[in-house]
């Protein structure tokens, strides 16, 4: 009898769980597969569509486009991502001291850039940099000054760095915050009791207890350091010549498939920098436990 009733709610919680599977499997799964598939084979001027193995992935390692792409965002998660999780990490610090008046505005405030919605906010930051219509360039003629090109060959990069620091600071804002406020106030005031000053306190109690969210806050920026599109996507409307259709990997992959319609290769781009961000990924997480291990 007790088998009976174990079995019926073993059946009634699969039941629970199976839209759940169906939904997974119908919008992950088989898309991912119908990619994989895809990748394997390549459109020829002679034969129509032809099934190329790895081909695809082998002109991946030969384009120039996609590994200049690459470059771009090594550069990102080398220079922009350190200074985003900084700023995070000092406003998170500086919040969870209880020094700063009015800090619930001021958290808001650093928050309030993330819930732009993002197509806003490059047309916003857009806007700024316009040098002949934009902000920056009217306050630079205001001041008898030639104006700077923001969106020039070799400044662009960085002008879309400025944008998403100044978006996502606040997200990962909240998560070391929301991570401090974990730590156990007995700590705290065992550190301050020894005489230990609020730089003291932070570097020595604080960042090592929320490590695990500093590391989170890692691999959410390295993900989204190599799904940029947004920011290249509008931007190039008003700097055509100083971004390329491979800027980033992610655009590059967009273009490919939309722009020259070449769907097989770009499923291999787009495979590619999963596995690239996999890589990625598991070798800063890998790094960053050894450090802790040996700490």
């Amino acid at each position: 009898m007790n088998k009976a009733i174990k079995r019926k709610q073993q059946l009634v919680a699969y039941g629970f769980i199976l839209p759940f599977f169906v939904v997974f499997a119908t919008m992950f799964i088989v898309p991912l597969a119908y990619s994989g598939y895809l990748s394997l084979f390549a459109h020829t001027l002679v034969g129509g569509l032809k099934f190329v193995a790895f081909g695809n992935y082998v002109r991946a390692f030969e384009d120039s486009a996609f590994l200049f792409g690459l470059g771009r965002t090594a550069l990102i998660l080398l220079i922009q991502v350190p200074i985003m999780l900084g700023f995070a990490l000092f406003f998170a610090l500086a919040l969870d001291s209880g020094r700063a008046r009015g800090s619930k505005a001021i958290r808001l405030l650093i928050f309030l850039p993330f819930a732009v919605p993002g197509v806003v906010a490059v047309l916003m930051w857009g806007y700024i940099y316009g040098q002949n219509f934009g902000l920056t360039g009217q306050i630079a003629r205001g001041l008898g000054l030639p104006p700077t090109n923001f969106l020039s060959d070799s400044l662009v990069l960085f002008s879309i760095m400025n944008i998403i620091t100044w978006a996502f600071v606040g997200y990962n804002m909240i998560i070391l915050y929301a991570a401090l406020k974990s730590i156990p106030p007995e700590l705290h005031e065992a550190a301050e009791i020894d005489g230990a000053s609020q730089l003291r306190l932070a570097w020595s109690v604080k960042i090592p207890m929320i490590r695990p969210a500093i590391l989170l806050t890692v691999i959410f920026s390295i993900i989204g350091s190599f799904q940029i599109f947004n920011e290249p996507k509008l931007l190039v409307e008003l700097s055509p010549t100083a971004i390329p259709q491979g800027f980033t990997p992610n655009f590059y992959a967009f273009n490919l498939a939309f722009v020259n319609q070449d769907v097989n290769y770009a499923a291999a781009i787009a495979f590619l920098l999963g596995f690239v961000i996999m890589i990625v990924s598991y070798v800063v997480q890998l790094s960053m436990q050894k450090k802790e291990h040996r700490s």
